[in-house]
């Protein structure tokens, strides 16, 4: 009797979801150890486990590419819009960030220069230990936020949160690429990067951004659509050329405008100063600093 095509190919799925469970266990750890220590673990993994179920069923081999290699980008891309469906960055990190904002500006406004990690630590009676952990989950914060949004094809989830078994090499590349988002962003024309870093940088609400600009909240929705867009072209004009959309009149003022914005990305700064705006191990310094 003929095999059941059907139940070949349910055999074949399952022994992929079975074999490689240990990833999403592993891509789960990755992840926990660069969000806040809230996350949860179990949704993290619940999420991933789906994303391997829907990577197995539509997996095709004929393409070549190792099932591992293409589970592992549909379980960080599913891990990633878990976190920001959960927005854990506005609930966790919103909070902690204007007392610190507060703290700071009180003691700039008494002593007219900008306090030290201890004096912060000082006035909002903590250690200077969550002074820089409340920093630092700012910053994944942005690489979460930011970077995923102005980023788009099948490995643009790896490149928001890194593979600990990255080579030095890879690491290098990738602390670049955010070094490019940061001088992207700093000459954005001046509204858009108001927007962007209100908005992903200092995690301010719609309203308030619209309050500032005078205008509403969706023309400030409209202005964070078109300040990604501007970024991603930015950065891969510098990083990846072939990606960058062509435009239907290349003469046209639009055109010389983007243009003109991808010069300046690259005028920005130098491999050294990209790289100086992360630490070694590719996490973004401060913004404020």
């Amino acid at each position: 009797m003929a095999e059941n095509p059907g139940t070949t190919r349910t055999t074949d799925t399952d022994g992929l979801i079975a074999a490689n469970l240990p990833l999403v266990g592993h891509v789960v750890r990755e992840m926990l150890a660069r969000v806040p220590a809230h996350v949860r673990r179990d949704e993290l993994f619940s999420a991933g486990s789906e994303a391997l179920v829907a990577a197995a069923n539509a997996y095709d081999p004929a393409r070549g590419v190792p099932f591992p290699a293409y589970a592992a980008v549909r379980v960080r891309g599913a891990l990633l819009d878990e976190l920001r469906g959960q927005d854990w960055a506005s609930r966790s990190v919103r909070g902690k960030v204007r007392k610190l904002e507060g703290a700071r500006d009180a003691f700039v406004a008494e002593h007219g220069r900008v306090p030290n990690d201890s004096e912060l630590a000082t006035a909002l009676e903590t250690d200077v230990r969550t002074v820089v952990s409340i920093r630092d989950d700012v910053q994944r914060s942005f690489v979460v936020s930011l970077q995923s949004v102005v980023t788009d094809g099948p490995e643009a989830s790896e490149m928001v949160i890194p593979d600990e078994r990255a080579t030095p090499e890879d690491l290098i590349v990738e602390r670049e690429r955010v070094g490019y988002l940061r001088d992207a962003v700093e000459v954005l024309p001046e509204r858009l990067r108001v927007v962007v870093e209100e908005y992903y940088f200092n995690n301010r609400p719609m309203a308030e951004i619209a309050e500032r600009l005078g205008v509403t909240e969706s023309r400030v929705s409209q202005l964070r659509a078109e300040a990604t867009a501007l970024l991603r072209e930015g950065i891969n004009s510098q990083l990846d050329p072939e990606r960058v959309s062509s435009s239907d009149k290349p003469d046209g003022c639009a055109a010389r405008r983007r243009a003109s914005y991808y010069a300046a990305v690259a005028a920005q700064g130098t491999l050294r100063t990209r790289l100086a705006k992360t630490t070694a191990q590719g996490v973004p310094m401060d913004m404020s600093a």
